[in-house]
This record gives structure tokens, sequence and C-alpha cells, in this order.
């Protein structure tokens, strides 16, 4: 790997991977949530005081789907990716940000009927994030 940022996508791109075949029953709630790996609202674990800037928000309007992380972007700390997964595990989008970004927000035209989606915020400091909504 050249540098971090590589060793950063390809671990997210593992992560990401495994999560998509797990996604029905751990994002469902058949099975809890892996402690210190994948946090929520309801479940921040250690980072309780960091909901409000790492939970992604989202926002729609039709089939468009907006995902902000009210976050700031520098290059020691940002927001490294944006994921929207059906609850069948199949990914919808994906946005990947680069530490110059201005800021988080990604926008996605979801096709068809979707009882449950998930947005993802992915912060390279503080972890996985997970919100759950529907259409």
């Amino acid at each position: 790997m050249k540098n971090r940022r590589d060793f950063i996508k390809t671990t997210f791109a593992a992560a990401a991977g495994a999560m998509a075949v797990s996604a029905p029953s751990a994002f469902a709630g058949a099975t809890p949530l892996p402690k210190g790996l994948i946090y929520t609202k309801e479940n921040p674990g250690k980072w309780a005081k960091k909901v409000g800037s790492h939970l992604p928000v989202v926002n729609v309007e039709g089939n468009k789907v907006t995902i902000t992380t009210d976050h700031g972007m520098s290059e020691k700390h940002y927001i490294v990716r944006h994921t929207l997964v059906t609850g069948d595990g199949e990914v919808l989008g994906e946005k990947t940000f680069r530490h110059s970004d201005e800021d988080a927000t990604s926008v996605f035209k979801v096709e068809g009927k979707h009882p449950v989606l998930y947005a993802t915020s992915f912060c390279n400091k503080h972890d996985m994030w997970v919100a759950e909504f529907s259409l």
C-alpha cells in the first residue's frame, strides 16, 4: 500500500463487503451489531458524545435520498465515505470523500420499493455509523 489513504480504502472496502453479506441479520436486529465496530444513535458505544457529528442524517424527497454528516473535514479528521444499503444488503449508492471536500453530503436516486434502507457514514477516527430509514 502506498499510503494511509490506500490502507483505509482497502480496509473499508473489505468491511463494506462483509457488511453487505451480513446486513439483513445484523442491521435488522436479528443479531446484535458487533460492539466497537458499528455505531447507531441507540448504540453509540464509546463515542456517545460524537452522535451529533457522526450519525448520518437522511432527507428523503420522493425517490431522492440525501445523506449528510455534520462533520468538519480536515486532513487529520474527516468523513471518508457514505453508503446507501437496502435491508437485503444491496448497495444502492456510495460516495467517497476527500479531506479537502467542503462537507460530507451525498445524493442518491432510489429506484423500486425498499421497506428498509440504511445510511452509513464512516469517519477515519470514529468508525462506522448507521441510520435506518424508509422511503
